[in-house]
């Protein structure tokens, strides 16, 4: 059975893999560069909308753990993973393609960010949840409706 911990972890190297596309693209063909970024950009802001909308109320009813637990700090850091998402598509959509220092930003917090669920949090959701429980919540991640992420950090 697939675990919450593999199917975020997979996407986490997806979006990995989108952010070097991006990277790549930037000095050469600012189009391509935009789509990989906008292709990341809506991939991130996908996997944000599952764990707020779909994984931390769980977490935070069964464990208590609200407004000082680790959702709590999830949440504040997903608040600056979208700024600096936004901060960067702004500056492609100008023409700019020097965005290393938001890029850089960017990483260092997703890299805390993702080390952290993958560490602590995913694992708690495949320890506590029933098998019935994370096939549904599987099920609902993947049929998420497109207008629920594509307009989520905006």
């Amino acid at each position: 059975m697939e675990t919450i911990s593999s199917f975020l972890a997979r996407d986490h190297d997806r979006l990995d893999d989108l952010f070097r596309s991006f990277q790549s693209a930037k000095a050469t063909d600012l189009s391509r560069a935009r789509h990989a970024f906008s292709a990341f950009k809506i991939g991130l802001q996908r996997h944000i909308v599952w764990e707020e909308d779909m994984l931390f109320s769980i977490f935070e009813e069964r464990t208590g753990s609200v407004d000082a637990g680790p959702t709590a700090v999830m949440r504040l850091e997903h608040r600056r993973i979208k700024d600096l998402l936004e901060d960067i598509q702004d500056r492609l959509g100008r023409g700019e393609i020097d965005t290393k220092e938001q890029e850089a930003a960017l990483l260092s917090v997703l890299g805390t960010h993702n080390a952290k669920e993958e560490g602590v949090l995913y694992p708690w959701f495949d320890r506590s949840l029933s098998e019935d429980l994370v096939r549904d919540l599987l099920r609902r991640m993947r049929d998420l409706p497109e207008d629920r992420f594509h307009r989520c950090c905006a």
